[in-house]
């Protein structure tokens, strides 16, 4: 037979052998973690155990923590139009070409703070007396200044009014976007007596109602 030789083991035990080895996988995340984990000296292993809860910790409490802002009370009063309102009086102003019976006086009204501020005198303190800002019944302050404004005083009917009256007080109805107030100013000092002058003028020069006129008729005696 032809071609023929000598017949060997198929595998035989000294083979030298290589093997195409596929898709075999690198040592996995956690068996690496482990071996890492175990080659940590004691004192290595509590620092790292340590700062492991302190950022739990610090999670926690980040989670837990609300988003926004605890809001504001909706019954504070500090912004409110007559919270943050202040009147100073400055003095008279002209009177050309007036009624004796009216007179002209200049404020400076000031918005502290806050929202701007809508205002509208509305009267004055007694009755018999009239009082409008002028040319404008009503007019807005801006939140942090200052506006010069002119009210003026008319007297309607001196029957009632107290001529000397130490206080005297002006009805402002006072907007902003917190709320609508009505609420009267008071002031004494320079106003007081320059309105007290001004009603002196007004009604001093009025003349005294006459008194009931006599009924009846009356009787004549003859004498001798």
């Amino acid at each position: 037979m032809t071609g023929t030789g000598p017949v060997e083991p198929v595998n035989p035990p000294d083979a030298d052998e290589s093997y195409e080895v596929i898709g075999v996988d690198t040592p996995r995340l956690a068996d690496r973690l482990a071996a890492r984990w175990a080659g940590l000296s004691t004192r290595t292993r509590a620092a790292v155990l340590a700062t492991g809860l302190a950022g739990l910790a610090a999670a926690g409490a980040l989670l837990l923590s609300p988003d926004d802002p605890e809001p504001r009370d909706p019954l504070d009063l500090s912004a409110w139009p007559v919270n943050v309102t202040r009147w100073d009086y400055l003095g008279t102003g002209s009177t050309a070409n007036s009624p004796a019976t009216s007179g002209r006086y200049r404020f400076a009204v000031s918005v502290l703070r806050g929202p701007d501020v809508t205002l509208r005198v509305t009267g004055a303190a007694f009755d018999g007396i009239r009082a409008q800002t002028v040319p404008r019944p009503e007019f807005t302050v801006p939140g942090g200044t200052t506006r010069r404004i002119t009210v003026e005083i008319s007297v309607s009917d001196c029957s009632e009014l107290p001529l000397d009256a130490g206080f005297h007080y002006l009805d402002v109805t006072l907007r902003n976007t917190h709320a609508i107030q009505r609420h009267s100013f008071i002031f004494g000092g320079a106003f007081s007596r320059d309105v007290s002058e001004l009603l002196h003028a007004a009604c001093d020069a009025v003349p005294a109602r006459p008194g009931p006129r006599p009924t009846g008729s009356a009787s004549s005696q003859n004498a001798d």
